[in-house]
């Protein structure tokens, strides 16, 4: 036996502050968590639950007679409900329509910003503009841009002399083009500032060396910068697709659903439905078909990650 081993085993250690060094568990880390649930839980779970309830009841506005359970008669209705259908077919056109060119547009202005360009962080700091902007005040500016009277799109095409101009958010046939033109400039900055994060992500030492190996421009995004970006790309655009279908307050703003219904998102039907015809039991309904479409999406995204994942 060493001298060091008697050292150290004569030597004893001072004894641990109790609690130090340990980590939460049971109760006491339900404790720490509980703050963060608790507004979760009241402002989130809670009105699911309960919209989920009222979807089973006939509850309406005004009524003097107390709610009765109906059991799944709103459903029953909603599959025979053509208008709802349309508002949803809709739905899906306005959130394909918006997310798609949403995608092209922000992939092509990350790409330029990305370069090393001469006031490029100002350029940065404008493209984010629309992204900070309420969606009330974007709707508001954009119907002064569509007003046909005084608009300054009709008063361009009356100056280049390509017609007298038209009421761009009345005309059935240009609303929801209309509409859809104003959701991709709204949400493209978003799109833009998590392609840009990404490009930054892809090391610079890649291009180079497929450069050396003369690749060309487009050779290196297919062959370097798409699969680094790739996953942020399937993230960004399956979040925008589930936020575009869930539009509201833009196409609200712009025209509350019309004209003929041919810009009625669900959301806006359902809102339609609650608040101006009062039965909030068929527009829980609504809202219980939208929630499940919402989770479809969602499943099919977490699972297409996972096996991404998986496969890398």
């Amino acid at each position: 036996m060493t001298l060091a081993t008697v050292t150290k085993r004569s030597v004893k250690r001072p004894p641990r502050p109790a609690g130090r060094g340990r980590t939460p568990t049971g109760q006491g880390a339900w404790f720490l968590v509980l703050p963060a649930l608790l507004p979760i839980l009241v402002l989130s779970v809670g009105p699911l639950l309960y919209g989920i309830a009222l979807a089973f009841t006939d509850s309406q506005s005004g009524r003097t007679a107390p709610t009765q359970w109906i059991g799944t008669l709103n459903f029953q209705d909603l599959v025979h409900d053509t208008l709802f259908w349309d508002s949803f077919r809709i739905g899906l056109l306005w959130a394909v329509g918006v997310t798609v060119p949403q995608f092209l547009l922000a992939l092509g202005l990350a790409l330029l910003l990305n370069q090393d360009l001469k006031l490029r962080w100002p350029a940065r700091a404008l493209a984010i503009i629309p992204w900070a902007m309420p969606e009330v005040v974007v709707g508001i500016m954009w119907r002064l841009v569509y007003n046909p009277d005084a608009g300054i799109l009709n008063e361009t095409i009356r100056d280049l002399g390509l017609g007298d101009g038209r009421d761009w958010l009345s005309g059935l046939s240009t609303a929801l083009p209309a509409v859809i033109v104003v959701g991709v400039w709204a949400g493209m900055p978003q799109t833009t500032v998590a392609l840009l994060a990404g490009l930054q992500n892809t090391p610079r030492e890649l291009h180079e060396a497929a450069a050396m190996d003369g690749a060309g421009a487009w050779r290196r995004f297919l062959s370097v910068t798409w699969p680094a970006l790739r996953p942020v790309a399937l993230a960004i655009t399956a979040l925008n697709l589930i936020w575009n279908f869930n539009s509201f307050a833009l196409v609200y703003v712009l025209t509350s659903g019309g004209p003929g219904g041919r810009t009625r998102l669900p959301m806006l039907f359902a809102y339609e439905e609650a608040f101006r015809y009062g039965q909030f039991g068929y527009a829980a309904a609504m809202g219980c078909v939208l929630v499940a479409v919402i989770s479809v999406l969602l499943a099919v995204f977490l699972v297409g990650r996972l096996k991404g994942g998986e496969d890398a």
